[in-house]
């Protein structure tokens, strides 16, 4: 099926980033898995080559384009050499950590961040997280207590992305206990402010490039300055921005998706079996049948949800939707190809195999499959009452 998302400004830019994922991508997916960890200087080269902080407008240094269709272009060109750590934290620095800054923050915090953002020379982490609070936020007790003109933050956040490189960290902090929902702000913390530590850097089942870390804060002092956004607002703020955030995680999932099955597609009109290809097997056939459908329908409602976030008109509920389906699509396509691929879909040095272990936590963070059918599922109660 024709796909008509893209102009040629997207297909001109598409040839940009394949250029920089050959130069400064492949050569260096296995050492970044084995350091755990991805350089710095990637970041720099990517701030360099506009493959990050394209939305960022131009007075602060970046390229003042918001059109989300760019990011899903960066997106599946990762997606297709199975550089899912990679965007997993670029997709956080531009699907989250910008717009938090550039919606909400001041002036002045704008030309403290944006710039070094654009440029890859500041890497931001979001914790919202804590050993006690995953999906219900609602749970976090990390306090955040004024002092003059200063807040005090104490607690802890665990599973935060970027939370071993970041130069600074949002952090969601109850400052009125007694307020319920409205009781929650976002202060920045940055880098070497004393009393803010980070824990061991977290050894996970995949995106083993991508650090993922525990965050604490002990009696740790910033400016109340480092407000961002509106006091007590911060639970809202966070909600405002969750459609992007989803939709980003969906346009990963069906992209990793959509790249496994076009190499194990491949791969079953290659290998052998009792005298001819794999693919010349019923069996293997409707396999490929089911999955292509299913690719191609999702593929149509994603590209709805990205023209409806660039118009600004993307629901929750339609984010949602796209959020858990993509992600759930991506884990059964990709564990079908690992069953295609037989012995070899077990070797970690086939890119179905890593796609495999990289997969899982798609359904996980960003909000559960659960969680998202709950916002369905209230949304259509809501409808009948």
């Amino acid at each position: 099926m024709e796909r008509n998302l893209f102009t040629a400004d997207h297909d001109a830019y598409r040839e940009v980033v394949r250029e920089f994922v050959a130069r400064e991508v492949q050569p260096h997916l296995r050492r970044w898995d084995i350091e755990r960890s991805i350089d710095r200087q990637t970041w720099l080269a990517a701030g360099k080559q506009g493959i990050i902080g394209l939305s960022i407008p131009e007075s602060h240094g970046g390229g003042d384009q918001p059109d989300y269709r760019y990011q899903v272009v960066v997106i599946e060109e990762f997606a297709k050499v199975g550089a899912a750590s990679l965007i997993s934290s670029f997709s956080l620095q531009d699907n989250i950590i910008v717009p938090y800054v550039k919606d909400l923050g001041t002036e002045e915090q704008k030309r403290r961040w944006l710039p070094g953002m654009a440029s890859g020379e500041l890497i931001g982490a979001i914790a919202m997280t804590e050993p006690g609070a995953g999906s219900d936020l609602q749970g976090v007790r990390t306090t955040a207590e004024r002092d003059g003109e200063e807040w005090v933050i104490n607690g802890q956040k665990t599973f935060i992305t970027s939370g071993i490189n970041a130069d600074f960290v949002i952090v969601v902090a109850r400052t009125d206990p007694d307020a319920g929902s409205r009781g929650f702000s976002l202060i920045v913390v940055e880098t070497g402010t004393p009393g803010f530590t980070r824990g061991r850097k977290l050894d996970k089942i995949g995106l083993h490039a991508q650090d993922t870390a525990e965050l604490f804060f002990d009696n740790v002092r910033v400016p109340a300055s480092n407000l961002l956004g509106n006091e007590g607002r911060g639970f809202v703020h966070l909600m405002e921005r969750l459609p992007l955030e989803r939709l980003s995680i969906a346009t990963v999932g069906l992209a990793c998706a959509e790249a496994v099955f076009a190499e194990t597609r491949r791969y079953c009109f290659e290998r052998n079996a009792f005298g001819r290809p794999i693919g010349d097997f019923q069996n293997t056939r409707f396999q490929l049948a089911e999955m292509a459908t299913e690719l191609d329908v999702t593929r149509a409602y994603h590209d709805r949800a990205v023209l409806a976030l660039n118009e600004g008109k993307l629901s929750a509920v339609d984010a949602a939707k796209a959020k858990w389906w993509a992600t759930e699509l991506q884990k059964r396509v990709i564990d079908r190809c690992v069953q295609l691929h037989g012995g070899y879909g077990y070797m970690l040095e086939y890119p179905v195999a890593k796609a495999y272990i990289d997969a899982r936590i798609q359904t996980i963070y960003g909000g559960t499959t659960e969680i998202m059918k709950e916002i369905i599922g209230r949304d259509l109660a809501r409808a009948e009452n």
